[in-house]
């Protein structure tokens, strides 16, 4: 009886060691979980997080807050079984945050890049918004393309078939859209006087081109300048458009409610969609937030992962971000996801 209760003994030993050195092991996935939100129109580190400088601005009674995800990097088995029972949290297959063959570092210099590209698609289509136009100038035309003798620098383009070109990236797209070898008409103007040149397009690299280099502006009389530090990726478009909107228009914006929401945008105010909408949700309740400004192609995962009490209305630009705030300051009901 003594040799078969040392052997339990030790067995059961072996198995607790066993156990604790797999529950410590590391494996191969992340946690996710609710990050930090953040009111656009407040300050971080005693600094506007949106400064405008050569304008006056306008108080706001309420906030704008972008939120975010946090993610646990390391996760070993304890964490993710904690994770998996979590309301709050999602355990994600590494490769899904850290892609094969590039490490953590190349990710969150890849994230930093996004999140600086946000704020200046933010920028430009809120001034958009605000009657301040986007101009596609001409800088270059190579010597010998398709536009040589139609178009010179300094040409603002207006548009291509007759349908208008909002941005730089808007005029490419129109071109790209029509074969090499297409004739085009590209409405543009020299001096104030407009005119339509007809350029046959050519493929370069595999794609159409017209032999021109292009380059956006979009003059405003006030410098205007976003500061906010550890944060990456993109989806903070939204939520910075929406405060720059709020900080240069003398309505505010909120009705004096905290409004938190997500979302990427383009420089022609278009709102897309955006990872780890459930805990964003989570950190926007957290935050107190009395409505949730939700992507339109977010909407599915948001309404199977609501938030009691957290409103979820449904955007698909910045307009019609713009037109919720105003039913919600109204006293009206947005279209909700």
């Amino acid at each position: 009886m003594r040799r078969r209760g040392v052997t339990v003994l030790l067995g059961a030993l072996l198995t607790t060691l066993l156990s604790i050195g797999v529950l410590a092991a590391p494996i191969p996935y992340v946690v996710l979980g609710p990050g930090p939100t953040v009111d656009t129109l407040g300050t971080q580190d005693g600094e506007e997080i949106i400064k405008v400088d050569g304008r006056e601005t306008s108080t706001s009674a309420g906030q704008l807050r972008l939120t975010t995800v946090g993610v646990q990097p390391s996760v070993k088995l304890r964490s993710a079984i904690a994770g998996w029972f979590s309301p709050e949290r999602a355990v994600v297959p590494r490769e899904l945050v850290y892609p094969p063959g590039q490490s953590r570092e190349q990710v969150e210099e890849r994230n930093a890049e996004e999140f600086t590209a946000s704020q200046t698609s933010a920028e430009t289509a809120a001034l958009r918004e605000l009657g301040y136009p986007v101009q596609v100038v001409v800088r270059t035309v190579t010597a010998d393309g398709p536009s040589a003798g139609r178009l010179q620098a300094g040409d603002l383009i207006s548009s291509v078939d007759g349908k208008p070109v909002a941005s730089a990236n808007g005029l490419t797209g129109l071109i790209r859209a029509r074969p090499a070898g297409s004739t085009l008409a590209i409405g543009y103007s020299r001096g104030g006087a407009t005119g339509t040149a007809t350029v046959t397009s050519r493929e370069q690299d595999g794609r159409p081109r017209i032999g021109i280099e292009i380059e956006q502006r979009q003059p405003h009389p006030f410098t205007l300048e976003i500061d906010l530090g550890d944060i990456g990726g993109p989806s903070a478009g939204l939520m910075f458009a929406l405060g720059i909107v709020d900080k240069l228009d003398p309505d505010d914006l909120t009705g004096g409610r905290v409004i938190a929401g997500t979302g990427t945008i383009d420089d022609e105010g278009r709102v897309g969609a955006i990872g780890g909408i459930a805990q964003k949700l989570v950190g926007a309740k957290q935050a107190g937030a009395a409505v949730f400004l939700v992507p339109e192609e977010n909407c599915a995962e948001a309404l199977s992962n609501p938030q009691p009490g957290l409103p979820m209305v449904k955007v698909g630009s910045l307009d019609e971000a713009l037109t919720a705030l105003e039913t919600l300051r109204a006293g009206g009901e947005p279209t909700r996801c």
